[in-house]
């Protein structure tokens, strides 16, 4: 009896689990529904406001911002900070998806729209699905999951081909390396999917990339996932 007890328990927590999650959809998609075209940066939480990457990714939010675009980060400190702050000194949207974390995301002032999330899905669906764009500064284990979803999503069209910018190609280095020598080599990867990839070292080369790919492509009422 007490294990039929549990089970029924744990059915139960498994369905309000589920309109949890359903709740943290609609929110999202009440909220951000109408901020297009927007660019999510995406960078570690660790990074120092005396940091030259601040700089640089701040610079990049900014002009971007100054562009016309919103910027969507995750919230918290570091280059999200950052990219916050310059789209808040553009005028620009500038919106952070918070999640709820035992460290390091403590969500910065610097949005015009914050939303938390407790489920990290749904937090990524909102990074991508209302961006054009995707910048991705030197970050830790989470922007090496973050960048390689956003990868698998425009390798296999479950998403148009977006830029996706890699910034520092100093620190990209030895992911590059690897990608080129070990899995190309073993055959799991194309040749041609090195082009979803730019290599950045200055805000001018991202900057240039999205009016470029903004020049050129339609996205007005575009659905980023299929």
């Amino acid at each position: 009896m007490a294990y039929e007890y549990e089970i029924n328990e744990l059915v139960k927590e498994e369905s309000w689990r589920m309109f949890r999650i359903i709740g943290e959809l609609v929110d999202g998609f009440d909220n951000l529904s109408g901020i297009e075209p927007a660019v999510s940066v995406y960078g570690s939480a660790r990074i120092k406001p005396e940091d030259k990457l601040y700089a640089q990714t701040e610079e990049i939010a900014r002009r971007l911002g100054e562009l016309g675009f919103a910027i969507i980060t995750g919230g918290g400190p570091g280059v999200m900070e950052a990219a916050n702050k310059g789209a808040i000194e553009a005028g620009a949207t500038s919106v952070g998806l918070n999640i709820e974390l035992p460290q390091e995301q403590v969500p910065n002032p610097y949005t015009t729209l914050s939303l938390t999330f407790r489920h990290f899905f749904v937090r990524k669906i909102m990074l991508v699905k209302y961006a054009t764009a995707f910048v991705i500064m030197p970050g830790g284990l989470g922007t090496a999951d973050e960048l390689t979803e956003v990868l698998t999503l425009v390798q296999t069209h479950k998403i148009r081909p977006f830029p996706v910018m890699l910034f520092d190609s100093g620190y990209w280095k030895g992911f590059l390396e690897w990608l080129h020598n070990t899995v190309l080599r073993s055959g799991f990867i194309s040749e041609e999917d090195f082009d979803l990839l730019r290599i950045c070292d200055e805000p001018d080369t991202v900057i240039e990339v999205v009016q470029k790919w903004h020049a050129t492509q339609e996205v007005a009422g575009r659905k980023a996932l299929i």
